[in-house]
C-alpha cells in the first residue's frame, strides 16, 4: 500500500481539526492582521488568499479592496471550504470568488494583485504550488506570509516544541529552517522578515518579479503555468 502525498495527508489532518480551526486561531489573529497589513491592498485591486481555510482572513482582504476590489481564495480541504463557503453565504459578500482546489491545480478567474500565505507551510513547500501561483500573479504583485520556523540553532531542543507544533497541521513538519525560500527565489529582491512568536514565527513580505510573471490571457484563458526556479 502507497503512502499518502502531502496534499492527502493534510485533508485527513485538517478533517480531524476543521471544526476547531476558528477557536484554535484566535491567538494568531493579530499577526494575521499584521500580515494583511503588509500586502497594502488598494481599492480596487484583486488579492489572493492562498490556503483560506475558513475563510477568516476574507472580511479584512475586503477591507483593502474595497467594493470595487476582488477576494479570490482557494482551500484543498473539503471541511474547511465548506465553512468559508457559509461565512461567505451569511455575509452575503459578492466580490468574493473561492474554491475547493489544490494549490497546485487552482485556476483563478484573474490574475491578483497580492497574495496572502497565512499559514500555508506545505505550499509554501511545494515547488509545483508555487509555480502554479505566481503564474496567476500580476507582474509586481505583493506577498505576505505567515508562519511558523525553527528557532536558532543554537537553542537545540527547542526545536522539538516547533516539529511538534507543525505536525498536526502539515505534511513536511521538519522543513522550518527557511520555510520561505523557495518563494523568495520568485520575488524581485529577498523577503523582509520579522521574527514572531519568541523566535518560533515569522512574517514576512516582497515583491513578485515580472520575470516569473505569465503573459496575459483572453478572458476565459487557462493561466500558464511555468517550471519554478
Amino acid at each position: 500500500m502507497s503512502s499518502p502525498s502531502p496534499n492527502e495527508l493534510s485533508i485527513r489532518r485538517y478533517r480531524a481539526r476543521a471544526a476547531g480551526s476558528d477557536a484554535s486561531a484566535r491567538r494568531t489573529m493579530p499577526l494575521r492582521r499584521r500580515t494583511i497589513d503588509l500586502l497594502q491592498l488598494q481599492p480596487g485591486q484583486v488579492v489572493l488568499d492562498v490556503g483560506a481555510g475558513t475563510g477568516l482572513s476574507y472580511a479584512w482582504l475586503r477591507e483593502g479592496v474595497g467594493a470595487s476590489g476582488r477576494v479570490l481564495a482557494f482551500e484543498q480541504s473539503p471541511e474547511m471550504f465548506a465553512q468559508a463557503r457559509a461565512r461567505v453565504e451569511r455575509a452575503g459578500w459578492t466580490n468574493v470568488w473561492h474554491v475547493c482546489a489544490s494549490a497546485e491545480t487552482v485556476a483563478l478567474p484573474e490574475r491578483a494583485d497580492a497574495a496572502l500565505f497565512n499559514y500555508t507551510h506545505d505550499i509554501l513547500r511545494s515547488p509545483a504550488a508555487l509555480a502554479c501561483l505566481v503564474r496567476q500573479l500580476k507582474p509586481g504583485a505583493r506577498v505576505a506570509i505567515a508562519g511558523i520556523k525553527f528557532f536558532p540553532w543554537w537553542t537545540g531542543p527547542l526545536n522539538l516544541l516547533a516539529w511538534l507544533k507543525n505536525r498536526p497541521y502539515n505534511a513536511r513538519p521538519g522543513d522550518l529552517w527557511h520555510p520561505w525560500d523557495r518563494i523568495e527565489a520568485y520575488c524581485e529582491a529577498p523577503l523582509q522578515r520579522w521574527t514572531t512568536q519568541l523566535g518560533m514565527g515569522y512574517i514576512a513580505s516582497g515583491a513578485v518579479s515580472p520575470h516569473w510573471a505569465a503573459p496575459e490571457r483572453p478572458p476565459g484563458g487557462h493561466p500558464q503555468r511555468g517550471d519554478a526556479p
